[in-house]
């Protein structure tokens, strides 16, 4: 008797702990089949699509082909060599798709800018603001280290030497 009282309360307590886990479990298991369907829906291309964003992202520095495939309209500006860093990093600030293109017949390098065409206001403000910092580089002339080393060796030279006497004295 004893025996079958154990039993049957075994077995309650081991159905009433399945009934728990069920009921826990269940809330999470239509939130993963939710999911799946979701994912099982979306067409596997767009999935492609989304690595290929993160290896070759279409914001900022990219190539003309790029540029193009977007479909916007393109447009383009000649660029000197000696500016190009500084168009680069103005043109990073605002967040401008653009694309370099090197001429190869010129000496020195020019570079042809494109970039979107619905971007035309902000490449006007990037312009206005890369102006202002070509400016600024050429009011402040910076001499050459040669030219500085070149004119201390003249300022040494202009001084003149001391002669050094050497006196020996003899002490006890």
């Amino acid at each position: 008797m004893r025996k079958a009282l154990h039993e049957e309360v075994s077995k309650e307590i081991t159905d009433k702990s399945v009934h728990i886990a069920v009921r826990l479990a269940k809330p999470v298991l239509e939130d993963f089949m939710k999911a799946l369907k979701e994912v099982a829906k979306k067409p596997v291309k767009a999935a492609g699509h989304a690595i290929g964003q993160k290896i070759h992202p279409t914001e900022g520095k990219q190539s003309v082909k790029t540029l193009i495939r977007q479909g916007q309209g393109v447009s383009s500006i000649p660029l000197a060599d000696e500016g190009l860093k500084d168009f680069q990093k103005i043109a990073k600030k605002y967040g401008v798709d653009f694309a370099v293109v090197k001429d190869k017949n010129s000496e020195p390098p020019i570079y042809t800018i494109f970039f979107k065409a619905k971007d035309q206001d902000a490449i006007t403000r990037i312009l206005d603001d890369y102006a202002a910092k070509q400016i600024k580089k050429s009011s402040v002339e910076k001499t050459s280290v040669r030219e500085k080393l070149k004119k201390f060796k003249e300022i040494v030279a202009a001084i003149p030497k001391k002669v050094a006497e050497k006196k020996k004295e003899r002490s006890r």
